[in-house]
């Protein structure tokens, strides 16, 4: 039995019917519905979303993720900008999170259809973008193509603690995921970067801290961790449920460590809120260094 503290009332609205008429009428997805996130009622009710590109089917098979997973078409949408400008437009977003599948199947495993994207949503005034990306290999030519548009924050997971890593595709690695975020911060290091942990998956206390400790040495930004939730029957299964006071513990270690920027609470994921923790960057805010309020 699922503890209380992870128990979501789903409800809908009109912003809710925005968002979702909007995506439908312009053949967009988005990871909040591909990978069953439970904070889609949350987020779609206060009109935000963040845009799955490169189709819906990942070429890697990590066994927490519920996103479907197969062999695309190898094509890239070359129109999938446009609508997805269209979409941005008429919902008159501020803060827009992009992010993608695992293209393996392709030449530059899509970073540059995601580079295009990022360069046309910048071209619209007053507006921040949020990219999470794959780990395109952690090859440094296609995280330039990501960086030279200027996101406003680069996110990459390391999903879980090392030890764990397994549950993640053969083609992925902790290691790797740190040399992106790595990389990402060299080229341009006043690209916020981010990234995040899904916890009881039977990681210890120690290794979360660990990984925290990992993740500043790569001088990443932001934080964010959150309960592992099984999202379909093929994943993989939940070994805890973590406590709201231990992710409050977790949360005023890595405000130590030195995140400018930690979130950790049962629901939390890599783009939940993520306009709020920018707009909140620089403020005594909900989730500011000093923790002053919660």
């Amino acid at each position: 039995m699922k503890p209380d503290w992870v128990k979501i009332k789903a409800f809908t609205s009109s912003e809710f019917d925005t968002i979702k008429n909007t995506l439908n009428q312009n053949n967009l997805k988005t990871v909040c519905h591909s990978a069953s996130c439970p904070n889609i009622f949350e987020c779609w009710n206060l009109k935000t979303a963040t845009f799955l590109i490169l189709g819906d089917t990942c070429t890697r098979n990590c066994l927490f993720c519920g996103v479907k997973k197969g062999n695309p078409n190898g094509l890239t949408d070359a129109e999938e900008k446009t609508r997805l400008i269209s979409a941005i437009k008429s919902l008159n977003l501020k803060y827009v999170v992009l992010t993608s599948v695992d293209r393996d199947d392709l030449k530059d495993y899509g970073a540059s259809h995601f580079s295009d994207c990022i360069k046309e949503i910048k071209k619209i005034k007053s507006i921040k973008v949020e990219a999470l990306i794959p780990d395109f290999n952690s090859n440094e030519s296609l995280l330039k193509k990501i960086a030279s548009n200027n996101p406003d924050v680069v996110a990459h997971n390391i999903e879980t603690v090392e030890r764990l890593s397994s549950i993640r595709d053969k083609r992925a690695s902790y290691i790797r995921s740190l040399k992106v975020l790595d990389i990402i911060k060299k080229i341009n290091s006043s690209i916020l970067t981010k990234s995040s942990l899904l916890l009881g998956l039977g990681e210890t206390e120690e290794e979360v801290i660990e990984s925290m400790k990992d993740l500043r040495k790569n001088s990443v930004d932001i934080l964010v961790l959150g309960q592992y939730l099984k999202p379909n029957k093929k994943c993989i299964d939940v070994k805890e449920y973590i406590t709201p006071k231990k992710f409050k513990y977790y949360k005023n270690i890595a405000l130590r460590l030195g995140f400018q920027q930690v979130l950790a609470s049962p629901f939390a994921r890599s783009s939940y809120k993520a306009g709020e923790i920018m707009a909140n960057l620089n403020s005594t805010s909900i989730l500011d260094k000093n923790n002053r309020k919660l």
